[in-house]
């Protein structure tokens, strides 16, 4: 049973922090065995990655198997239904539509006639996706990550992906073609982001790695950072909905089911300004969880770290979910844009009635990869930019840096570096 409280119940804060801390510090040994696996996997190379994926994977991978080949996706799209490879066509449209809209533009600003200053936008040459396998299949996760990076003009998109056993999710593999990934690896977990991070014989070494993992790939992310970029350390996912007493409270309890069945850590909150609201989504609530395939798993999270909050205004509701800086954000009211100036940090926001959390994750079009955790409060969804560099660019002319030039000795100078004032002095002889 998910709990009903109030921000004056003697025991809020001690359930909200428990909510708030979850995962955010891994298990015990996690580290130390992420150190070791990299360290492995960056020393012997493709003898590592193969024994590691044995090891965990139950797969055996040589140089000439490690790479999916196009015989194998051809094979992958033979077992897609027409409807689900329509569906997949059309998140990646919509995708694209959205993702072009991001795209900076290389600039230079000539105001000055005798100094330039601009930005040059150059696209990343390598990324490694990270594709989770296992419990579940994520062909939105392929398509979030891949299409972006595509639309970002990325040189090569290198996928891995683990097939526990050596199965393939046909799905999986579709999305990577239709989002037109360059090459596909069958490995995953820690040893797959080494791989990616410093190279080995088979697996081309990126420049930055996104997607989200389990505990292991989310540290094996976090220890090679400086070696190569990533997109976050993501958390358990979360959604929280903010809700005025309108609606349906079927809805709104499929809603937060709808993070609910992800994992066990997974975050489920609904605050809403209506105690009558409250108590009969607690009761569709239960009612709903005795129908899903993923009831266990859904039912230990809405106990452990689900919510209901009665707030006693909408005021005190919108503080209350900038505190949290939730990834998923549903402003379930009759006008949600009415209090949308008031939120100030968010993953995704989901306007309306009609705008569950389940549509952005697939087919609306913005990423579905977003900050958890709180970091809404300093990071932002993935995206064209996330695939990006930029370059500075500047230009003195002769009359230019006659004109700047004594205050810029005048600065170096200051800072006691006598060479850098020189290479300007000497010009202004």
């Amino acid at each position: 049973m998910i709990p009903i409280y109030s921000f004056s119940d003697p025991d809020f804060e001690v359930a909200l922090k428990k909510i708030v801390e979850r995962g955010e510090e891994p298990p015990a040994g996690v580290e130390e065995t992420v150190h070791e696996i990299i360290a492995s996997v960056r020393q012997r190379g493709d003898a590592a990655l193969f024994e590691l994926t044995e090891k965990f994977d139950r797969l055996s991978l040589d140089a000439t198997s490690v790479m999916v080949t196009e015989a194998e996706i051809d094979r992958a799209m033979e077992q897609v239904e027409p409807d689900a490879l329509a569906a997949l066509e059309l998140a990646a449209e919509r995708i694209a539509s959205y993702h072009k809209k991001q795209l900076p533009e290389t600039w230079l600003d000539k105001d000055e006639p005798d100094i330039h200053l601009g930005q040059m936008v150059r696209p990343l040459d390598r990324v490694g996706i990270y594709v989770p396998g296992g419990k579940a299949a994520y062909p939105s996760s392929v398509l979030m990550n891949a299409v972006p990076a595509k639309v970002a003009g990325v040189g090569e998109v290198i996928m891995v992906v683990p097939m526990p056993g050596g199965e393939a999710n046909p799905y999986v593999l579709a999305a990577a073609r239709i989002a037109r990934v360059d090459k596909i690896f069958k490995i995953g977990g820690a040893q797959a982001v080494a791989a990616l991070a410093y190279g080995t014989e088979s697996v081309p070494r990126v420049d930055k790695i996104t997607g989200p993992g389990n505990i292991y790939v989310a540290t094996a992310k976090k220890q090679v950072f400086g070696q190569v970029d990533i997109d976050m350390i993501a958390g358990p996912s979360e959604i929280l909905i903010i809700n005025d007493g309108s609606g349906d409270p079927a809805h709104l309890a499929a809603d937060l089911l709808s993070q609910a069945e992800h994992d066990e850590l997974a975050s489920s909150v609904l605050i809403t300004t209506d105690t009558q609201m409250a108590q009969q989504v607690q009761a569709a609530l239960a009612e709903q969880l005795e129908q899903l395939p993923r009831a266990e798993i859904a039912r230990k999270s809405v106990a452990d770290y689900g919510a209901i909050i009665v707030a006693a205004n909408l005021d005190e509701a919108i503080d209350f979910s900038n505190r949290i800086a939730p990834e998923h954000l549903e402003l379930a009211l009759d006008d949600p844009f009415a209090i949308l100036d008031g939120i100030r940090h968010a993953g995704a926001v989901f306007l309306g009635h009609h705008t569950p959390e389940a549509a952005g994750d697939y087919l609306a079009g913005p990423n579905h990869t977003l900050p958890t955790g709180g970091t809404a409060r300093f990071f932002s969804p993935l995206g064209v930019e996330d695939f990006i560099k930029k370059s500075s660019l500047v230009y003195f002319s002769r009359d230019g840096l006659q004109r700047l030039g004594d205050k810029i000795v005048t600065v170096a100078e200051l800072e006691g570096l006598s060479a850098h004032a020189r290479s300007v002095s000497i010009r202004l002889k």
